[in-house]
């Protein structure tokens, strides 16, 4: 079969022998697989992300050295079954947790040097985490299941309530999500900034109420008019005079240095800042900063399988609009200059492979 393989450092497409399914598992053609910024990380920081995961004790499927096929984001389409059979049949469209079941352990699909992941024209899957899809969703909707559940799960370990304010740093594929997300859950005023005019477009698609382009004004400029205070003295004051009190609640989405520390600076005390941008470098922050200020920081990653289940729920039923993410679809041949448009240009938010394009 054909592949995207990430080989010596770059992209190449090539052929590779197809995957067997095993008992419990399930051969099927891959219709569409987004391009996540973890895929973008992964092409330029492989070794580094094989070494993290040895020094804080996970085991890396990935290997130095080794051919690998991204894409963990994916829709597909029965082929056949393993040995024993499953429930599903051939035809039927699935998404699925990126992860394979296996005699020895759980092995993430995207993220190994031994399986192929979405970037390739057959992919196996694990039938206990595979979900049908339903109401007729396209392939392409379908893949949006995967990063959509990233940002449900980071409202969901936010603990997001009807009282707080969110700010949204960072309009990229994540943060559109945990906006699609917070506008599911009704909550709001939802505060978005992003550099990029396309991406805060998109926001506004999603549900957010303030878009800023911080390079014209402050995001922290809208916290006041919004009823949250500026300290926690303040916030005091207002409640001991019966005023309504709102609380504030920060999403980082962008992964880049100084970032977090930054945002620490200028937010209001008692802020929560959610972490859900991966910095792919060694960062730091001031203790006192955050001490003096309570700011509190919760670094959120992936989804558990009802977030992931809802999610696709979301997209079948129309509650979200972050179908609206997509813009470009591209065959295996083009993917390669796709991760160069992804890493280039931000008016790009989510491209798709479809490997049979």
């Amino acid at each position: 079969m054909r592949a995207v393989i990430r080989r010596n450092g770059a992209l190449v497409v090539d052929q590779m022998a197809a995957p067997v399914p095993e008992a419990g598992q399930v051969l099927c053609k891959t219709l569409a697989c987004g391009i996540c910024g973890s895929d973008l990380h992964a092409l330029d920081h492989y070794d580094y992300m094989i070494d993290q995961s040895d020094r804080i004790g996970g085991i890396s499927h990935m290997k130095k050295g080794a051919d690998t096929v991204f894409g963990h984001e994916f829709c597909c389409e029965v082929i056949e079954s393993g040995p024993g059979g499953s429930r599903f049949k051939a035809g039927d469209r699935v998404v699925s947790i990126p992860g394979l079941v296996t005699p020895t352990g759980f092995e993430t699909l995207g993220y190994s040097s031994r399986i192929p992941g979405g970037f390739a024209e057959t992919m196996i899957l694990s039938e206990m985490l595979m979900l049908d899809v339903p109401n007729g969703l396209s392939a392409e909707h379908a893949a949006l299941t995967e990063p959509l559940a990233v940002g449900e799960h980071a409202v969901a370990k936010a603990d997001a309530e009807r009282d707080h304010v969110p700010m949204v740093v960072g309009c990229g594929p994540v943060g559109l999500a945990v906006i699609a997300s917070l506008k599911a859950r009704g909550i709001g005023p939802i505060i978005a900034c992003d550099y990029s005019p396309e991406r805060r477009t998109a926001a506004q698609v999603m549900g957010a109420d303030v878009v800023i382009d911080p390079a014209q004004v402050s995001p922290h400029d809208s916290w006041a008019q919004l009823g949250v205070p500026g300290s926690r003295a303040e916030g005091v004051m207002a409640a001991a005079m019966g005023k309504d009190v709102r609380r504030p609640l920060i999403f980082e989405c962008v992964g880049a240095p100084g970032v977090v520390a930054a945002l620490a600076l200028a937010a209001p005390g008692g802020t929560r800042i959610v972490v859900a941008g991966v910095c792919m470098e060694t960062d730091k922050i001031e203790p006192l900063v955050l001490i003096s200020k309570e700011i509190e920081l919760r670094y959120v990653l992936g989804y558990t399988p009802e977030e992931f289940g809802a999610s696709l729920r979301n997209l079948a039923e129309g509650v979200t609009a972050y179908a609206g993410v997509i813009t470009g679809v591209v065959s295996l041949d083009e993917t390669p200059g796709a991760f160069v448009r992804l890493q280039t240009d931000k008016s790009q938010i989510k491209i798709l492979v479809a490997p049979g394009k």
